[in-house]
Formats: structure tokens, sequence, C-alpha cells
């Protein structure tokens, strides 16, 4: 997971590079920005790692043949370290849009047999950030809400065989930023974020009991700004 975000950091800070490069020669060269000169330096690019403590839920079983007499079940989620890209499009300080996706491994753990199902999270959602310009101790704060999907993927060895599944997911986002360059294409970025689904039973009625749980999420890592 360490290796595929370096290697897409590395690919975004390239990019990033290069974009630039091409800019700063078209206007030393006396050349106008097009359109889509513009709006590409409305967008930056993030990569942050990301801590997911994931809460403990608990319920009676939706079917009661399912459930035979055993009592409710407590279901919750590992707590690990993920990663999260981020692709920001700042319109104005106060309207902007995102699009987020996150990759973590950790196993959903249920309190009948005992039962355990390791599975590989995915998260893709969309949403609204603003990024008032007002600093605070010299930071920028930013603040946002999104809504999307998380998939569920058992793997290989720990998964039991379990199907896959998705569940809507719901999302608020806080924290700071910083330019560390004179340019202001590389920065600094910390925060936290908070998100809401229903946790998931992999189709097991004997695992039912649609409760929805929520993963806390502190996050730091950089991004680049076109």
């Amino acid at each position: 997971m360490i290796r595929k975000a370096t290697t897409l950091y590395a690919a975004l800070l390239f990019a990033c590079t290069a974009t630039t490069a091409v800019a700063l020669a078209q206007t030393d060269a006396g050349v106008p920005e097009t359109p889509l000169q513009k709006q590409i330096e409305r967008l930056d690019l993030g990569i942050t790692a990301v801590g997911m403590y994931n809460t403990t839920v608990s319920g009676p079983v939706v079917s009661p043949v399912a459930n035979q007499g055993n009592g409710p079940v407590t279901q919750y989620g590992s707590n690990t370290v993920g990663v999260l890209a981020t692709i920001r499009y700042i319109a104005k300080p106060y309207f902007g849009l995102e699009f987020n996706y996150g990759q973590a491994r950790y196993t959903e753990h249920y309190s009948v047999a005992p039962f355990e199902i390791q599975t590989k999270v995915q998260e893709y959602t969309f949403g609204y950030i603003a990024t008032p310009p007002h600093p605070i101790f010299g930071l920028q704060p930013y603040l946002g809400a999104g809504a999307g999907t998380t998939a569920f993927h058992p793997t290989a060895g720990g998964g039991e065989g379990a199907p896959e599944q998705a569940r809507a997911t719901y999302y608020y986002t806080l924290g700071v930023q910083k330019y560390l360059d004179d340019t202001q294409h590389f920065g600094f970025r910390a925060g936290f974020r908070q998100a809401f689904y229903l946790d998931p039973d992999f189709g097991q009625n004997y695992l039912t009991i649609l409760k929805h749980s929520s993963s806390y999420e502190p996050q730091i890592g950089f991004y680049l700004h076109y």
C-alpha cells in the first residue's frame, strides 16, 4: 500500500512540475494563459496517510430465523492505517469540489462463532470543500462534506470466501494546510475526517443487524497545487 502511494505521489509531483514549467515558459515568452490553464491552476492533488479508528456497533439480527435466540451481535472493524488520495478544484475560497479515493485493509470482527472477515476497503466519495482565506496561526483552514460509496472486498486469504459488498458513505472533513515553497506549488496538509456507513454483513443474514458505524480518521500528508 505504501509503495503504491509513493508511486502515485511521484507521478503527481512529476505532473505538477511539468505543468508549472510549461506555464512559466509561456509567461516568460509573453504568451497569455489559455482558459484551460486557468482551470488547471484551480486544481490541487493530495496524498495523506490516514489513521482509521472504527466504532463498535451491536444489535439484534434482523432475521429471527438466523438469530436462533443467540441474542444481539456485536461487530467492529480493526484499527489500521490507510492512504487517501484527493483531487480538489477550488473555484473560490468558499466554493470548491473534491474527489476522494481511499484504501485500507483491516478485519471485520463479529461476536458470533466467533467470526472474522479480512477485507480490503476502498472509498470513492465526492464532496464540497471550502478554504477560507483567513489564516489560523499562519495556516489555511479548510472544511467540507460529501458522500459516495465504500466497497468492502474480502481478501483471498482471510476473507472466508465472503462476497464483495458496497455501502453508501457520508463524511465530513476539516483541517489546515500551508505552502512549503515560495512558488505555492507544494504544501503540507493535516486534518480530521469522519465517515459514516452501514456496517457490512457481506450478505450473511446471521450477521445482519443494520446498524450504522463510523470511522474516525486523523490524516497527515502533502499536496501539490498547479
